[in-house]
């Protein structure tokens, strides 16, 4: 086998690569012997048909069978011989496949670029300080108690959190239009469900009063014959309901599980919840922080091939979710496009933490996965159980692998960029999330 290696363009190469006529013939030769012992054809006994019609009958396509399977093998052996590392499937051309003729193909691929991860020492990073206070406690078991809450009809002004039950028709230019009306319609203000300025006069309203509200529909609304429209809503509050919010006591307890411990369990259990969620989002944030940074920080040229296979992931998570909302089985590929962008950043982000990782030559700490499935585990009911099941599933271990190893890159770009810590309040760090 001869092998030349040619840069077209970029991360473009070609390989020329020229097999002797004696592998491609004998290879050939000997399928065909194999098929006479098989083939069935008429005026000859099984087994005893001649090479020479087997050869008439069979021989082009026989050729083009073991062409192909020639250059796959060959290929493979040039890339590991010069060295090369493939970024996709070649595209193969035969140039020369004749009887009696040394084979040869052309073999035109991306490779993987050279990446040097640069300029982490100049990294600016903000590590938030979290302390979950008693007042931050107080304020989620608020949330739960509202979660659990039950309306009941007042007669005062409506305000945030309340929920007003009313008929309202909507116009454009003094004609009403399809989906401007309804009746007992009901909403909780402060939820943000209607368009923006809906909910503003509603607010300060009781039973019994006519509302005029005037809004603009948003440029990127759904509905085509409504963006930028300028609409006219009036409004009859048929009543107003305000939150009854159930006591904090033993029976609210139960609601959650805590059988034995009352408000005081109810309460440690909370604290605790509120800290694992804490945690996972401030290493999600100092993480997505670490990433766009390295990723300002060094461009890299990407392999289309690369970037396709993205998309296509991308896309097939895309269906599955729709699928998952009732839609999607019948979904057509979604355009290449809406995915280009993010697919160019994921490959890009693959890149580097790899180079991290080959270059200190990590490996998974077993600790921390061990500590990392304990910790998803513990959000179950029986977390011995979800262990269990992790510790038999080789491909879910393997991601899990995976994860820790990415984290312990995201640590080594830490430990070298300028990292400075800022004391933030819980609330401030989890809507920064939502």
């Amino acid at each position: 086998m001869q092998v030349s290696v040619e840069t077209t363009q970029g991360l473009e190469r070609r390989l020329t690569i020229t097999v002797p006529a004696d592998t491609v013939d004998s290879a050939v030769k000997s399928r065909l012997q194999q098929l006479a012992k098989t083939q069935r054809i008429n005026g000859f006994r099984p087994g005893k048909v001649p090479v020479s019609v087997i050869k008439k009958r069979f021989g082009q396509a026989v050729r083009q069978e073991v062409s192909g399977e020639v250059m796959q093998q060959n290929f493979y052996q040039a890339v590991i011989q010069e060295k090369i590392q493939p970024a996709g499937m070649p595209k193969f051309d035969l140039t020369t496949d004749e009887d009696g003729k040394d084979l040869e193909f052309t073999a035109s691929f991306e490779v993987y670029p050279e990446v040097e991860v640069k300029g982490v020492s100049d990294i600016e990073i903000e590590k938030p300080a979290v302390e979950i206070t008693d007042e931050d406690l107080d304020n989620m078991m608020e949330t739960l108690q509202k979660q659990h809450a039950t309306w009941k009809e007042v007669k005062r002004k409506a305000k945030k959190d309340d929920k007003v039950v009313m008929d309202f028709v909507g116009t454009i230019d003094g004609e009403e239009f399809e989906g401007g009306k309804a009746e007992d319609f009901s909403l909780e203000l402060g939820q943000g469900r209607m368009i923006p300025g809906f909910e503003k006069p509603l607010v300060g309203a009781k039973a019994g009063d006519e509302v005029t509200i005037e809004v603009t529909f948003p440029e990127d609304y759904h509905a085509e014959n409504l963006k930028g429209k300028d609409a006219v809503f009036q409004a009859t509050i048929k009543k107003v309901e305000g939150q009854a919010l159930p006591k904090v006591d033993e029976e609210f307890a139960t609601l959650f599980g805590v059988e034995e411990g009352g408000v005081d369990a109810l309460k440690a259990e909370v604290r605790k919840n509120m800290q694992r969620e804490l945690d996972q989002t401030l290493k999600a944030q100092v993480k997505e922080d670490v990433i766009s940074k390295l990723v300002d920080a060094n461009e890299i040229d990407i392999p289309q091939a690369l970037i396709d296979q993205e998309i296509d992931a991308l896309r097939e998570q895309a269906k599955q979710r729709f699928s998952q909302q009732g839609g999607g089985q019948n979904l057509p590929d979604l355009p290449a496009e809406l995915f280009t962008d993010n697919a160019k950043r994921r490959v890009s982000i693959g890149l580097l933490l790899g180079e991290v990782i080959k270059q200190n030559e990590l490996k998974a700490d077993e600790e921390r996965v061990k500590e990392m499935i304990e910790t998803a585990a513990s959000a179950y009911e029986d977390p011995s159980e979800v262990v269990e099941y992790y510790n038999n599933n080789q491909e879910l271990m393997q991601q899990m692998q995976n994860v820790a190893l990415e984290e312990q890159a995201i640590e080594w770009v830490l430990e070298q960029a300028k990292v400075t810590e800022v004391t933030k309040a819980f609330d401030e760090v989890m809507n920064k999330q939502a």
